[in-house]
């Protein structure tokens, strides 16, 4: 029934295909075909000279986690205070030195988690507060940081267009003459107060939403604050020029960046932190192009948590200067633990695509992708052994220890993959580096598995079936046990095989010839069998190193039906100490297995006991 339906559908394909078929006409029924006439593209500030293309990234930027102010407002359940503290000691035991623990004057509950910030926060952990440029919440908020040891006011102001006119019906010059008299009010409040001196206090002004503000505006917003706070060399002014909402490529937003950086006054005295958010999914490019640009610091969330499509990704950020060979100053060598943190806190699974965080970004199905990788590895274990310590791995631009994962899971094999997937596979459960006639082979059978049970074989079903299908030390069945044998060389070219094996219980006496062991036993047990054996392939190789070096020993043995007379092939492979040893194992268990087969019948031990007299 099933043929005829499958014949049908062929035939109703090809009768498909015959016909003609018109090109699909888009309906366009929300999106508007040509959309200049609702949307216009942004323009970037003018530059007499673009810098920031031609620049490297050569160090880390200091680094401020928002995740538990702005990260944590993002979320549909708002984490508990002993959620938040368990993701504050995290984030200081991976080396944040700069932490916006929350917005103290919304609540009681905000307020009360940066008392016990402040209190619990190392000394050279810095404690950073968001505030609304409104007296009394900046009252309550250095209320909530007074005793702390390093300590960050951070207000902000709208100073876009958009915002200034739509939300607060504010011009440039009240917004600028806003933006002075709150900073004078927290430096009253702070570095001028006589009783608050044994903080370090440090201030941060965000112009909002920099992106969308006149880059020039913007300059003369800051200029103002500067002026206000008057910063230091030591203790510089920090200005956020964040990306609040993402709304042109990251080059222009570099380019604003880049302007602000040059036009500023006594640029040693200020700090530019970029704060960029992932509204058209380029967060991570603006922040790098950012710091081209000349940006000293990075403002987002771990694993991109964040309002809207998410704050920028820090793990991104700077497991990227990672594998260029800059140390990020961030210590990410357990990253699993710190997903289990993240994701029981906000509640929000890591993707699993998610760059370096995400479960399958350090696996491969494909089998191209597979063999490239098991190669790779392969000549990098040569390059190493040359002095060359430099990682370059196909498809890994970082080695997945240095974050806490291991190899088994780089290479994951389903009904996709290659040869080259549970080649690997063996090679690490098992030690044994396949033949490629082996590892084909055995790709076929495990594909075959992975289809019929539609879904991902795991590293320890692959090496059971590796071992129930090439009855791996006899472990599916022994039917021939070799109790001792003795190899007699006559000459240059002759071997005489000699042995006993054991059959039903009982002891068999065998006797080959060849021109080595390996012939000269297969000519033994072809005598043995009656019937005609040969050695189609053999490969060897070592596992281990020094007193505990194993010799692994593949065959693929060639012999005739019993059932139908057609030359039929066995793999079957072999441990010892000695090759030797090795190679008669791997014989052993193939002729064992073919006899599991029926394909060979066993020999009745008294015929058998004849044939080795004889």
């Amino acid at each position: 029934m099933f043929i005829k339906q499958s014949f049908v559908l062929l035939a109703q394909h090809a009768s498909r295909s015959s016909k003609h078929i018109p090109p699909v006409k888009l309906s366009y029924k929300n999106m508007l075909k040509d959309p200049s006439s609702k949307y216009k593209p942004f323009i970037r500030p003018t530059l007499n000279k673009r810098n920031w293309p031609n620049n490297l990234i050569t160090k880390a930027p200091r680094w401020l986690s928002t995740d538990l102010r702005d990260g944590n407002q993002s979320l549909p359940d708002p984490m508990s205070v002993e959620q938040k503290k368990e993701y504050f000691h995290k984030l200081v035991d991976i080396g944040f030195k700069e932490i916006e623990v929350s917005f103290p004057s919304a609540s009681q509950t905000d307020f009360d988690f940066t008392r016990y910030a402040v209190e619990n926060a190392p000394d050279d952990v810095t404690i950073q507060c968001l505030v609304q440029s409104r007296e009394h919440l900046i009252k309550r908020t250095v209320e909530a940081l007074t005793g702390a040891k390093r300590a960050t006011v951070h207000t902000y102001l709208a100073t876009s267009d958009m915002f200034r006119d739509i939300v607060f019906n504010m011009s440039k010059e009240e917004a600028i003459e806003k933006a002075v008299e709150a900073t004078k009010l927290v430096r009253s409040l702070t570095k001028d107060d006589p009783t608050k001196q044994d903080t370090i206090w440090n201030y941060q002004f965000s112009p909002e939403c920099f992106s969308d503000t006149p880059v020039e505006f913007a300059v003369e917003i800051c200029e103002a604050v500067k002026n206000a706070w008057e910063p230091t060399v030591e203790n510089p002014i920090i200005f956020n020029l964040p990306a609040t909402v993402e709304v042109a490529t990251p080059n222009i937003y570099a380019d604003q960046i880049e302007y602000f950086s040059t036009h500023i006054t006594e640029r040693e005295k200020v700090c530019i932190s970029t704060h960029t958010h992932n509204d058209r999914g380029c967060g991570v490019a603006a922040s790098e192009l950012g710091i081209l640009a000349g940006a000293d610091r990075v403002e987002g969330c771990l694993f991109g948590n964040g309002e809207r499509t998410g704050n920028v990704d820090l793990v991104t950020v700077a497991l990227n200067m990672y594998t260029q060979g800059i140390p990020p100053n961030l210590d990410f060598s357990d990253i699993n633990s710190l997903i289990e943190v993240v994701e029981r806190c906000n509640k929000i699974p890591v993707s699993p695509r998610a760059p370096y965080g995400g479960e399958l970004v350090v696996c491969a199905f494909s089998g191209s992708h597979q063999d490239a990788i098991k190669k790779g590895f392969s000549v990098q274990e040569k390059r190493r052994a040359q002095g060359d310590k430099y990682w370059r791995i196909p498809y890994l631009p970082l080695d997945p220890k240095d974050i806490g994962r291991d190899y088994e899971a780089v290479i994951r094999v389903n009904s996709q993959s290659g040869k080259g997937g549970a080649a690997w596979v063996i090679l690490r459960s098992l030690g044994l580096d396949l033949p490629r006639n082996m590892q084909i082979e055995f790709s076929n059978i495990v594909q075959d598995n992975a289809d019929a049970i539609g879904k991902e074989l795991q590293s320890g079903e692959i090496s059971q079936l590796f071992k129930k299908t090439y009855n791996y030390n006899n472990e599916s069945g022994s039917y021939i046990s070799l109790l001792d044998y003795n190899v007699q060389k006559l000459d240059s070219e002759r071997r005489i095989f000699s042995g006993q094996v054991e059959i039903a219980g009982e002891v068999v006496p065998i006797e080959g010839n060849g021109n080595g062991p390996i012939s000269s036993f297969i000519d033994a047990l072809s005598n043995l069998l009656n019937v005609k054996l040969g050695v189609a392939n053999y490969a060897e190789h070592s596992i281990g190193s020094g007193s505990n070096t194993q010799a692994a020993s593949y065959v693929h043995l060639t012999y005739r039906r019993y059932s139908d007379n057609e030359k039929a092939y066995k793999w079957g492979v072999g441990l010892s100490k000695d090759v030797g040893d090795a190679s008669v194992q791997a014989i052993l268990t193939t002729i064992n297995n073919i006899i599991k087969s029926g394909e060979i019948t066993l020999p009745k031990v008294q015929a058998a006991k004849k044939a080795g007299h004889a």
